[in-house]
């Protein structure tokens, strides 16, 4: 709503999760995507990677109630052009808006620096994994089992256990609790609800 009312800004869509959040990315073209990190499907670290390679040209701008480093260290490492915190003004989001739509990056200051939490811990700790990987953990640890991930992800279900067994044995982790336990540490997703 507040930035449907900015004349000089056109709000083009609104997505539900990160999966459609990059559908509609790559659909529509927008130059600024704003971007919840907690996102369900895909989170919003992985949706803008993703954006990012898909639709070079547009900027995405975190907007999150995180103010650890270890979260705006993450989003600048997925490409994020921008980082704003939910508490900030409404004249902090509109600046950044227009900075990273101008070519700049908009890191918001406040509350940034609060410290370092387990994300990026958990995050460094552990091997690189691809963005299907990342895909296929944050659907296992929101509690969907193989025949859900592969429909949602449109593969087989032979192909998400595959992915699931690369995945424990990547990270050394034997269980789904344990993977879901890691989804957490590194920041895919959240413990309690998500925020939309």
């Amino acid at each position: 709503m507040l930035l449907a009312g900015e004349g000089d800004l056109k709000v083009v869509g609104h997505a539900d999760n990160g999966r459609q959040a990059v559908e509609l990315a790559m659909e529509l073209r927008p130059d600024v995507v704003v971007m919840d990190v907690a996102m369900p499907l895909l989170n919003g670290l992985e949706a803008t990677r993703q954006i990012n390679r898909a639709v070079p040209s547009a900027k995405v701008l975190v907007l999150s109630a995180h103010a650890e480093n270890a979260y705006v260290e993450l989003a600048a490492a997925h490409g994020a052009a921008g980082y704003v915190l939910k508490q900030d003004s409404s004249d902090a989001l509109l600046k950044a808006i227009h900075a990273v739509h101008a070519g700049g990056p908009f890191f918001a200051p406040s509350g940034m620096g609060a410290g370092r939490g387990s994300v990026a811990d958990g995050a460094r700790k552990a091997p690189e994994l691809t963005g299907r990987e990342t895909e296929v953990v944050q659907l296992v640890a929101e509690g969907m089992g193989n025949k859900g991930i592969a429909v949602e992800l449109g593969i087989s279900v032979k192909t998400v256990e595959k992915h699931r067994q690369s995945l424990m044995q990547k990270l050394d982790i034997h269980d789904t609790a344990g993977l879901t336990r890691y989804a957490i540490s590194a920041g895919i997703i959240q413990a309690g609800s998500p925020e939309i």
